[in-house]
């Protein structure tokens, strides 16, 4: 860290990055590390914020919430992680010792810079070195042996949102017929994870075939293309009007919410994902009746230990979420593919540090999907 500035990727304007210098980050705190990004990735939140629907993400802002890396620097607190140790970055950051900690609500940390704060009020990891607060806390990880840096970055968002958020509020169990309404990298995760309850049914809706063929391939027992707006009633009719056991919104709009709405059967449970930028109307006089629960919020990722451990006895395998690789110098031609998701049948880009470089490659190259600016 001889340099004094670093690259990065900074939203600058409403629905504008840019790749540009910014200082190198700073310990100000005794528990706060310094970590090298060796690998990271785009979440569709990002893109909520490129569209300034988070207010809380200031122009100036180094976004990304997602990472691996190796820690080059520590605060003299931090006990947990010496310097040259491997961490996988959770999306959330937790001191480990508020109230809120204390009961595994870790996405709702008392502590300054605790909570979602990466990439959102602090400065994040999509650039070549994060600053990552509470290093002692509960939200940063070793990474087991046999995970590769590509499987665990996955475990920094996607994959316990879709598990804790989706399935686990859910109360997804063996037997039910569970829905997923949208098939972003969250979604595409829910369904991978339903997998493991053992459902009846994993039925996945979205409008991008490209998408539907990768639920299919995911686990996805039936695939549904809403392009018509009749997906709906199609669920209704394939279940005699009685609707789904646990329906899954990973999209954030009205459309997908209402579709939600019509399918819940009774006695049945929503869970919301979705970033929702625009409110919607729950139609009361209509689920009153219905005996219905409905939960949303954030993810508090407890669950990464246990995804790890599947990931390294094999019992799950999320790689085949990624679509594309890029190095982290070209972090506009992955927004790029990222955002034109049906042009470039993209689902999850792996954006890599040119110097630790693994050879792992789970699609089409940047030169091969994006054009060069």
């Amino acid at each position: 860290m001889a340099a004094r500035t670093m690259n990065s990727c900074v939203f600058t304007a409403q629905h504008k990055v840019q790749w540009m210098q910014k200082p190198l980050p700073q310990i100000k705190r005794p528990t706060d590390m310094i970590v090298k990004m060796h690998k990271t990735t785009i979440c569709g939140t990002d893109l909520h914020i490129r569209s300034g629907n988070v207010s809380t993400a200031a122009h100036g802002r180094i976004l990304g919430h997602e990472g691996v890396g190796i820690v080059v620097q520590k605060g003299q607190d931090v006990n947990k992680f010496k310097e040259g140790d491997k961490v996988l970055i959770s999306c959330i950051s937790g001191c480990g010792h508020c109230s809120n900690c204390k009961k595994g609500f870790y996405a709702h940390c008392e502590a300054e810079d605790g909570g979602w704060v990466l990439g959102n009020t602090i400065d994040g990891c999509q650039s070549e070195y994060v600053r990552i607060p509470h290093g002692n806390g509960p939200t940063v990880h070793h990474i087991p042996k046999g995970v590769s840096e590509e499987a665990a970055i996955l475990c920094s968002d996607i994959l316990p949102t879709s598990l804790e958020v989706g399935l686990q509020d859910a109360q997804v169990k063996e037997g039910d017929r569970v829905c997923v309404v949208g098939l972003g990298p969250v979604g595409l995760s829910a369904v991978l994870n339903a997998k493991l309850f053992k459902p009846s049914e994993i039925i996945a809706i979205d409008i991008n075939p490209h998408r539907l063929e990768t639920a299919k391939r995911l686990g996805a027992t039936t695939v549904i293309n809403n392009a018509d707006g009749k997906a709906a009633d199609l669920l209704l009719e394939r279940t005699n009007g009685k609707g789904i056991d646990a329906v899954i919104e990973c999209v954030g709009n009205p459309a997908a919410w209402y579709l939600c709405e019509k399918v819940v059967r009774a006695g049945g449970r929503i869970a919301l994902l979705g970033v929702h930028g625009k409110s919607v109307t729950l139609h009361l006089e209509e689920m009153w009746k219905r005996n219905f629960s409905l939960t949303a919020g954030l993810v508090c990722t407890n669950t990464i230990p246990l995804l790890l451990d599947r990931i390294a006895d094999g019992t799950l395998d999320p790689l085949p979420i990624f679509t594309h690789r890029f190095e982290l110098q070209q972090m506009d031609n992955a927004y790029e593919c990222f955002t034109k998701a049906e042009q470039y049948r993209s689902v999850k880009m792996l954006i890599a540090n040119k110097d630790s470089n693994d050879g792992f490659n789970p699609g089409p190259h940047a030169a091969d999907a994006v054009p060069f600016y």
